[in-house]
């Protein structure tokens, strides 16, 4: 398997190693699960999506980011206060059903 660059003893010695590597199947395993994929599981996103754990300040900003859009959009009624209110609510109404059943126990 010489490909010309190296001495045939070293390209020996190199093919070896190459072997044991691969024989190694802890090592194939982690090779395996560091590959990135272009496309993310969906299954895998929603599980990080439902294991999400909210940190206090983290809810206490994205209300108070909120009413500052809701209370802008009602005031201005400009179309981009009020589509990115819409894309926000959802995520601060999660976090704070999240955070509410954690403090709750369930």
């Amino acid at each position: 398997m010489s490909i010309g660059r190296l001495p045939e003893n070293e390209q020996r010695i190199l093919d070896e190693m190459e072997r044991a590597l691969r024989r190694d199947r802890r090592l194939d395993r982690k090779l395996r699960t560091h590959r990135v994929s272009r496309r993310p599981d969906p299954a895998r996103v929603l599980a990080r999506l439902a294991a999400y754990r909210p940190r206090v300040w983290t809810v206490a900003v994205l209300v108070a980011v909120s009413a500052g859009l809701m209370v802008a959009g009602i005031v201005t009624s400009e179309p981009g206060v009020i589509w990115a209110f819409a894309a926000i609510w959802p995520l601060t109404m999660f976090a704070s059903f999240q955070l509410m059943c954690r403090w709750c126990g369930s």
